[in-house]
């Protein structure tokens, strides 16, 4: 069942850990928001940081619960990738702002000795590593390949090299990590970057207060 705080009560942010929260704080600071200073110390066990504005607490956990906290109304407001929102696809998320960060894609990649011989318009069937079962399985079917997807939540990169799958899908950026395992991006799946996300209800509980954050959030992203 959905968590409906009260009017009165603050609103929760969930924010992701790695990665995008190191260009995410930028972000908020723009928007007007500071979190308290222990919210820098990333191995705190502290999750839940109050900010400079009164009415508004931070929680920081993993990239993937975000969607779900916020889904679920336990936090009203959070920032997540669209690889996460697109692997969930929760009814109950809104996502009304892209905010231009965490940018990188979500690709199928193969050892590079596989490549030469290999024509990814052929293939009938593929076994692969990753941890986005749901939007890997769609991608395939659209083209009517059938995906055994083996669910890993790390190291996919080893997978083929050990024998698990012979391919993986992953999120991309650099393409460093692919190189130095072996691995050659062989098909593009999404663009990926970072959005706002806001609980549906809490948006039709409390819009003013939602509201305003997300054009404080705009304005922030417009003027980077």
């Amino acid at each position: 069942m959905e968590v409906a705080p009260a009017a009165n009560e603050p609103l929760i942010m969930a924010l992701p850990k790695g990665r995008i929260l190191g260009e995410a704080l930028p972000l908020l600071a723009r928007a007007g928001l500071v979190p308290e200073p222990a919210f820098a110390d990333e191995d705190a066990r502290q999750l839940r940081f109050a900010t400079n504005i009164a009415h508004l607490t931070l929680i920081r956990v993993r990239s993937f619960d975000v969607a779900t906290f916020v889904a679920f109304g336990a936090a009203q407001l959070g920032i997540a990738g669209n690889d996460v929102l697109m692997e969930f696809n929760y009814a109950e998320l809104y996502a009304p702002l892209d905010l231009g960060i965490g940018r990188c894609r979500l690709a199928v990649a193969e050892p590079e000795a596989m490549v030469k011989d290999d024509d990814p318009s052929r293939w009938s069937h593929v076994r692969v590593a990753t941890k986005y079962p749901e939007i890997t399985r769609r991608h395939f079917a659209a083209r009517g390949v059938q995906a055994e997807c083996v669910k890993l939540n790390g190291a996919l990169e080893l997978a083929p090299s050990l024998g698990l799958c012979g391919r993986i899908v992953d999120l991309v950026s650099s393409g460093a990590t692919l190189r130095a395992n072996g691995l050659v991006e062989v098909e593009r799946i999404a663009e990926v970057s970072s959005r706002l996300v806001v609980n549906r209800t809490a948006l039709k509980t409390r819009p003013a207060e939602i509201a305003g954050w997300i054009e404080r959030l705009r304005a922030a992203v417009d003027g980077a």
